[in-house]
């Protein structure tokens, strides 16, 4: 899709940065309950599977209600809709600080999956509506790393936060953060231009697409195959994320704070490899063969995690070279993405295609959590190798449809 030049072009990089903010805001407030997962299970007597189920309902929720968001990015415009969903998610995990009990978290994380719904759709289409076509590989590479920066953010800073003011107050404290950053947004809508009033207007509103039509974008092949990418991908990534240091004691008595520092240091890894990812896919066209080598280093990696007993620094090591062989994929993942994207269909496909991000974080909590319930922790490393060599497998596919069709962007 060509975006046509706006009157924010001379903005880009303020663009990127707003929108990597609003994105890290979003990573961050995945990772802020799970982060606390040992002291909410002492205080409330509940086990790793129904913290788990904490966050898959989260995800479900914004699986469910993302590409809905698309549709709604696409006609009602993407500023509003991402200022709602941050208030919504902001808001929830405020409230969890107070919940009385599980059953109110489960409500509360419901909702915040609600507002965790709206950022890739909004984001990518304000990207897409702001920033020139050989600027969009660094684009994506600083949205993703604002939402890495926000991950990366979140175990420390709770558990900082819980030494002082307990599980709730640290949820609440987390809450305020988010509508700062809300404020911060609010005070630059000006710049946040989705392209949306550039575009021909269709001659009726949301139903003037024929159902038939939309079944075709959805559902064509290119994109079916992306959103298998994100729920492959996501099922593992997420799975390491959430879990990495229960993952690491139950398997050989690793220290609580060296596999705390090796999931820090997966996710700072994965930064550093998005940065060097987002130079890299401005000057290829070759995205699915990056997203391939990549991948191939991180299960690699993984496997090795597993099976070998790793010295506390090498381990951390080890952990942060997968995370980095992620991370370069990521920025050429989006422009894979991008490709299949019709003109002025960009929030319903990428809500859509990422949706499945929200399936795989949803199905990965609840699975790793039992298999730790039954100590089985070698075997969830395991797991997550063989989604990565699957999402391989999905890449390649990708590349050879691609290569038998003309793009449709």
């Amino acid at each position: 899709m060509t975006v046509a030049a706006t009157t924010l072009s001379h903005h880009p990089y303020r663009v990127m940065g707003l929108i990597g903010v609003g994105h890290g805001a979003s990573h961050f407030f995945h990772l802020v309950v799970p982060s606390l997962f040992p002291l909410i299970k002492l205080d409330l007597g509940v086990s790793y599977a129904q913290l788990g189920l904490l966050t898959t309902l989260m995800f479900v929720v914004s699986g469910i209600s993302q590409t809905v968001c698309g549709f709604l990015v696409d006609h009602l415009g993407a500023r509003r809709i991402l200022f709602t969903g941050l208030a919504l998610l902001a808001g929830a995990i405020f409230l969890c600080g107070l919940a009385p009990g599980y059953p109110a978290l489960l409500v509360l994380m419901a909702v915040a999956g609600l507002g965790n719904a709206v950022f890739h759709p909004a984001d990518y289409a304000i990207l897409g509506g702001s920033i020139a076509r050989g600027r969009l590989g660094r684009a994506y590479g600083i949205h993703t790393l604002g939402g890495n920066l926000g991950w990366a953010a979140a175990p420390a800073t709770m558990l900082f936060l819980a030494q002082f003011v307990g599980w709730r107050g640290a949820l609440m404290i987390a809450g305020g953060i988010g509508f700062a950053i809300l404020l911060l947004l609010v005070s630059q809508a000006a710049f946040l231009d989705d392209g949306r009033a550039r575009r021909p207007k269709p001659a009726d509103a949301l139903g003037a697409a024929p159902q038939a039509g939309i079944a075709s974008i959805l559902f064509s092949l290119p994109v079916l195959l992306c959103f298998a990418y994100f729920v492959l991908l996501a099922t593992g990534q997420i799975g390491m994320q959430n879990f990495l240091p229960s993952i690491l004691g139950a398997l050989n008595g690793t220290p609580l704070t060296t596999a705390g520092t090796a999931l820090t240091a997966f996710l700072l890894g994965s930064t550093a490899g998005v940065a060097v990812g987002m130079m890299y896919a401005d000057r290829t066209e070759r995205h699915h063969l990056t997203v391939a080598g990549g991948l191939s280093i991180m299960a690699a990696l993984v496997l090795i995690i597993a099976e070998v007993d790793l010295a506390a620094t090498v381990l951390i090591a080890t952990v942060a070279v997968a995370g980095a062989a992620l991370g370069f994929t990521i920025p050429s993942r989006d422009l894979v993405v991008r490709q299949a994207t019709p003109p002025g269909a960009t929030g319903r496909v990428f809500g859509f295609v990422y949706s499945g991000l929200d399936v795989g974080s949803a199905v990965a909590p609840v699975t790793i959590g039992l298999m730790l319930d039954h100590n089985l922790p070698r075997l969830t490393l395991w797991l997550v190798a063989i989604l990565i060599v699957a999402a391989i497998g999905i890449a390649l596919l990708l590349q050879r449809v691609s290569d038998r069709r003309p793009p449709l962007s």
